[in-house]
């Protein structure tokens, strides 16, 4: 990958769209802000996200539009997500987004991965797959992120590449926007996209990012990250013993309950304390399972842009997304995948400073202050070395504890030399791998985008295919599938795999190699808690309903997918209320809770001459009939018009959700 630079700069772009200056104070001085070379449209047969048809330029006449080149593996690109999201809500009507996404890894090019990519890092634009780089080459894109700035016209206005793009798209797009107002040519009409997240069902766990397994507590600890909350199981029977967060994103220390993180990552454990890296809030949390609290140690909830940081006091240090961790001599060494480093800080004075990596991303041994690393984002230790993934050269790298030691490339050879090898030295090829841990002398790696776990050893710099078939599933047994693995762990002869797009916990016998997929007990811990629920799910409206005035029926119905089963640890939940009371009440409790629910479910209402409109909310957790271990939750919402009228001759309504995959 060529690297973005941390502070972008804004470039004039004309047919070459080649910069004409070096800064944006000087180009915004004569920068106009109407463009005169016409964008190219998009090619047809293109698949797309986020909305229910291709898009075209031409149709978004009279919107501002931002094209965000991006490939869903650059840390570079998921730090301008942020940005996007800000100047979406500030212009919701004027601005449309669209992801152009230009795969740099080849699994990176299946549309479904990347669908799986916008719902984990919870995109609500279009995004259209741009897996032959057509996009790319027609805009002349060279780095990843590129953006670029479109007027109403469909002119091109200007663009930018790297991170912190805010403030100058920001100031950019107002001007657009009022140069178009006064000549009355925006178009402020909604989208109404139908979001990927629209469709997906909701587990109950959420795109894991990591797993720490600890045997002498017999505790296994899940960093639950889009649900941003870390979740406590039992290692001999997965009972849920605590979940930590409230579920909501956000940076706020305090008890288990109202405590917030923001996807959060890698975890370490001493004794009394877990350690978090808390990615998306740029902050290294503590867990104090003493005073039962949560506080933070390092970071100051802003992302560092600096390449030159030495460090200092972790509260008021800032960092740049903390990936993993690891705890050896009672030091933490972190794997920071943006600025390309790897940190080390002392909880007990709470001091922190990069560690190894010049902030350079690319492959070069060396010494532990010059060598060039590439977005780590897995860490452990044997005791005399730190292991590493570092994701953007797929490679499994070394680097010396000793300060005076080094860094070193077990396997892995360039930004763009990656695949699916096994073998010995410079042969073997990995595909951003994001996992690895350490035990007898090998290490088990998460080759993320291969859909395997490799065991590597550092001894003879080889690497081999130990679980895994390569193709994305979630197969239990000797011929095991995953999809997107990212962290692993190992204790008491087993090894932990957080399945991310699967969202589940695997566990594989060392010996036997059998995977099975965990099946937690007291599920009904891993549930949205009580006080943050709030509708998020689907709408249906259904049509228009006659029925005639006195005692009536409401009937409720459930369809389930094929192979599907309601779960029956778990509550599902009903809610009917009527718009108009006095037209159709209803007579039996307006919400009821569930177990072992029989569908359909039968209420008694009341109906007098009128319209209404009854909705009916649905919150039901489901499973795999032969994986109980694949369970969803899903919440919908029922839409009824009502008409009573005498003479309609009928006296029930019907309601059936048909759950779709």
């Amino acid at each position: 990958m060529k690297k973005a630079s941390i502070i972008a700069t804004l470039l004039l772009l004309v047919t070459s769209l080649a910069s004409s200056a070096s800064s944006f104070q000087q180009e915004q001085e004569r920068m106009e802000y109407e463009g005169k070379v016409n964008a190219p449209d998009f090619p047809e047969r293109m698949q797309w996200l986020n909305t229910e048809r291709p898009l075209s330029l031409r149709e978004l006449r009279g919107k501002v539009v931002l094209l965000d080149f991006w490939t869903y593996c650059c840390i570079n690109c998921i730090h301008v997500i942020p940005d996007l999201k800000k100047l979406e809500k500030k212009y919701p009507n004027e601005l449309v987004v669209i992801g152009v996404h230009s795969a740099k890894f080849s699994g990176e090019r299946d549309t479904e991965n990347i669908r799986q990519a916008i719902l984990r890092y919870e995109i609500e634009h279009p995004v259209v797959n741009d897996s032959a780089m057509e996009v790319w080459q027609q805009f002349t894109v060279r780095a990843w992120p590129t953006l670029i700035l479109i007027d109403p016209a469909g002119k091109i206005v200007g663009g930018m590449s790297g991170e912190g793009v805010y403030a100058p798209l920001d100031a950019a797009i107002s001007k657009v926007i009022k140069t178009f107002d006064e000549r009355k040519l925006m178009d402020r009409r909604p989208l109404n996209l139908r979001l990927e997240s629209h469709r997906a069902p909701a587990s109950l766990l959420r795109f894991p990012g990591k797993v720490l397994a600890d045997e002498k507590t017999g505790q296994l600890f899940i960093s639950d990250s889009n649900h941003n909350r870390i979740v406590i199981a039992s290692l001999d029977d997965y009972s849920v013993r605590e979940v930590i967060g409230s579920g909501e994103a956000g940076l706020k220390d305090g008890d288990f309950e109202t405590a917030q993180f923001d996807h959060p990552q890698g975890m370490a454990f001493d004794s009394g304390a877990l350690y978090v890296a808390d990615t998306e809030n740029h902050a290294i949390r503590k867990i104090d399972f003493n005073s039962r609290r949560v506080t933070t140690i390092a970071g100051t909830g802003e992302q560092a842009r600096h390449l030159d940081q030495i460090g200092g006091p972790g509260r008021e240090t800032p960092l740049n997304s903390p990936w993993d961790i690891v705890l050896h001599d009672r030091l933490l060494y972190i794997a920071m995948a943006g600025p390309h480093q790897l940190w080390r800080m002392n909880p007990q004075t709470g001091g922190i400073a990069p560690f190894a990596g010049s902030g350079r991303e690319n492959i070069v041994d060396g010494p532990l202050d010059e060598a060039a690393l590439a977005q780590p984002s897995g860490i452990t230790t044997d005791g005399k070395k730190l292991y590493f993934a570092d994701s953007e050269v797929s490679a499994i790298r070394s680097a010396d504890i000793d300060p005076r030691g080094a860094v070193e490339t077990i396997v892995g050879e360039g930004l763009f030399e990656f695949g699916d090898i096994d073998g010995r030295g410079s042969k073997v090829r990995l595909q951003h791998p994001l996992g690895v841990v350490y035990h007898e002398g090998v290490l088990y790696v998460a080759d993320t985008y291969n859909n395997k776990i490799k065991r590597v050893s550092p001894a003879d710099r080889s690497s081999e295919t130990f679980l895994g078939t390569g193709k994305e599933g979630l197969d239990d047994g000797a011929r095991a599938t995953f999809d997107e693995p990212n962290g692993v762990s190992v204790a008491g002869g087993k090894l932990y795999i957080a399945d991310t797009n699967n969202h589940v916990i695997r566990v594989a016998d060392l010996k036997t190699r059998r995977v099975e997929t965990v099946q937690f007990k007291n599920m009904e811990k891993l549930l949205p808690r009580a006080r943050l629920a709030r509708f998020t799910g689907e709408v249906i409206d259904l049509p228009l309903q006659t029925i005639e005035p006195g005692k009536a029926t409401l009937t409720l119905s459930l369809e389930l997918p094929a192979g599907y089963k309601l779960n029956a640890l778990a509550p599902t939940s009903l809610k009917a209320v009527s718009s108009a009371q006095q037209t159709i009440s209803i007579n039996s409790a307006a919400e009821q809770l569930f177990r072992n629910v029989k569908f359909p479910v039968t209420a008694e209402v009341t109906a007098t001459e009128g319209e209404t409109l009854v909705q009916i909310d649905y919150a039901i957790y489901y499973c795999e009939a032969a994986k109980e271990s694949l369970c969803f939750i899903k919440e919908a919402r029922l839409n009824i018009p009502v008409k009573v009228k005498k003479g309609a001759l009928v006296r029930s309504l019907a309601a059936t959700y048909a759950v779709k995959l």
